[in-house]
């Protein structure tokens, strides 16, 4: 079983080596061979997929055609991995600009609009508001403008719902919506089996 520090490494390395994925990239799948994260989609670099082959801590399930060869032998790049212990996902999901349009579905929460968006105090900082998850929502900067520092009751706008804190499962189901530009073929089954087919 790995220990904790591994658990977290293997959450985070994808985010904080972006640069590293722009060859070859593994989608790392959880034990129960759902993407460890949707948004952003959980990828390894090739060489840190070869690497959790070789310490046996993932499975290859699907590859790429291209080779690559060290001094006494040949590996085709794993394209897709899944790890052989359970991570279990976050709990907590940050507070982060990121992960407020995410929940938002990147739309403003007073007129659905999808373009020009920023953020809204709810009840505004003048008023005593604070910055949370329950009184913070994306929004369009003409409905930005038009609340201004009012109360909604003062300035005829209504919210589509009511914000609060999203769980983890709230994201990664949101995150499923709003595939990442770069998909791999053989990323498909896994990415999209436990999709809502749409009626």
């Amino acid at each position: 079983m790995l220990d904790d520090h591994h658990h977290a490494d293997f959450r985070t390395q994808f985010v904080r080596e972006p640069a590293a994925l722009k060859h070859y990239p593994a989608l790392v799948l959880n034990a129960d061979y759902r993407p460890l994260s949707y948004y952003p989609l959980s990828l390894w670099p090739w060489q840190e997929a070869i690497k959790a082959v070789f310490l046996d801590r993932v499975s290859i399930i699907a590859e790429y055609e291209e080779v690559v060869r060290s001094q006494r032998q040949a590996f085709r790049i794993p394209s897709v991995v899944v790890l052989k212990d359970f991570v279990k996902p976050q709990k907590r999901v940050a507070f982060t600009r990121f992960n407020l349009f995410l929940r938002d579905g990147f739309a403003c929460q007073y007129c659905g609009s999808k373009g020009d968006l920023t953020f809204d105090h709810v009840v505004p900082r003048s008023r005593g508001g604070v910055t949370s998850w329950e009184n913070v929502v994306a929004a369009c900067s003409p409905c930005n403008l038009r609340k201004a520092n009012r109360s909604l009751r003062h300035c005829g706008l209504k919210l589509r719902r009511t914000p609060r804190q999203p769980t983890a499962e709230d994201m990664h189901r949101i995150g499923r919506r709003f595939p990442p530009n770069h998909l791999h073929e053989t990323w498909m089954d896994f990415l999209y089996w436990d999709a809502e087919l749409d009626s």
